[in-house]
């Protein structure tokens, strides 16, 4: 017989447990308190009630490959360690040709979305985007091109001289299908001013965001969190996200991303722990009532806890991840990449003891020719590859 939920769940949580019960909305203040409370293990309880009515014990990943096109960037956010500088990464700016190049390297890995982002590269004219998109669709027809941060799209707009929207436009033509969810990190002005003043701020993130609704793009939203903000302005932050769906109704996913301070100016920030990490995912799948999936991203949170997120109310692993180069310094890992295979991924899965859905970009589930079903068998070691 299953426990109560009143028996797990700390006592001066019920309000917010029969709010859960109820699906009811919570509040900025319930936000803050779940974000303060000292019994984690509650409100991982409230989180999972949410993800197991949305999706049970399912847990999504998909095949999918990231292209970093250039890391030089203008903007100098203080959180970043990925922008060429002195003392730091060299700069490089990919030619077409060999964006072609890195997507043939990963042909036979059966990748269905590929997540490309880069720097604010002042001297890349227009065209280089959307020959840049016309390359992936090129190179791995079918695939689903989820590129361009709001702040990549105001960039893309200023040098072609065209609106959001039209920016816009032009990529889905070239064969754009989505817009990831970073460049804004946290929607508070403070934070924005102290850390990375010269992108755009939060209304200007929210009218880029409403311009992609508006051509009918889907877009993924994300946290950065642990950098300067405080537990009332990351609660803010999903509020804000939460309105905005509420106004839009495209955001799909919503992923908290953990801040790594090794290589940035703000390598003196404590670094964060799991604890934290399951509780940023718990707290937003419990406020982020509209947003379908609520994403753990192993690359930075670890394959451990990631495990555990299933549990916290993270109902999506992320997926393969070829070639990111945002967080880690080469030499991380072995090399400057990261990525698990596909057995990797489904041990991960079913040890944390939920179902692993192979899923593409819009999160319909992917069934191959003479693969295995999602059922319990015996785990392989999980390890981290190159």
């Amino acid at each position: 017989m299953p426990i109560s939920p009143h028996r797990t769940v700390s006592s001066d949580l019920h309000d917010i447990l029969s709010k859960v019960l109820s699906n009811t909305r919570l509040s900025r203040e319930d936000g803050v308190r779940l974000y303060r409370h000292k019994d984690l293990t509650s409100v991982g309880t409230l989180a999972n009630l949410v993800r197991e009515r949305l999706h049970g014990a399912r847990t999504y990943f998909v095949r999918n490959q990231h292209v970093n096109y250039t890391n030089i960037c203008n903007k100098f956010c203080k959180f970043c360690s990925f922008y060429a500088k002195k003392g730091g990464p060299d700069p490089y700016e990919m030619s077409i040709e060999e964006v072609r190049r890195r997507l043939e390297w990963h042909r036979d890995s059966l990748i269905t979305e590929v997540h490309m982002v880069g720097g604010i590269n002042p001297r890349l004219p227009y065209s280089y985007y959307m020959d840049l998109v016309r390359a992936v669709k090129d190179a791995l027809p079918g695939v689903h091109v989820k590129a361009f941060t709001a702040i990549e799209i105001e960039e893309i707009a200023r040098v072609g001289k065209v609106s959001h929207e039209q920016a816009l436009r032009d990529l889905m033509e070239a064969g754009l299908d989505s817009l990831p969810g970073g460049g804004i990190e946290v929607l508070s002005d403070r934070v924005h001013r102290e850390l990375f003043g010269k992108k755009l701020d939060g209304e200007g993130w929210k009218s880029v965001a409403r311009a992609a609704a508006r051509v009918g793009l889907t877009q993924y939203a994300t946290l950065l969190y642990g950098t300067i903000e405080t537990v009332e302005e990351r609660v803010d932050h999903l509020v804000q996200l939460r309105e905005l769906q509420d106004e839009t109704g495209h955001f799909v996913c919503f992923t908290p991303l953990s801040f790594h301070p090794e290589g940035t100016e703000l390598e003196d920030v404590k670094p964060l722990t799991g604890y934290t990490d399951l509780r940023a995912i718990a707290v937003s799948r419990l406020m982020l009532d509209n947003f379908a999936h609520i994403k753990s991203f192993w690359i930075m949170n670890t394959p451990a806890v990631t495990q555990a997120s299933l549990w916290y109310g993270a109902d999506d692993a992320d997926g393969l991840v070829h070639e990111y180069e945002i967080t880690y310094n080469e030499g991380e890992f072995g090399n400057k990449t990261q990525a698990l295979t596909y057995s990797n991924m489904v041990a991960m899965i079913r040890e944390a003891g939920r179902t692993p859905i192979e899923r593409d970009s819009l999160y319909q589930e992917i069934v191959r020719e003479g693969a295995e079903p999602p059922r319990a068998r015996s785990l392989t070691p999980l390890t981290v590859t190159g």
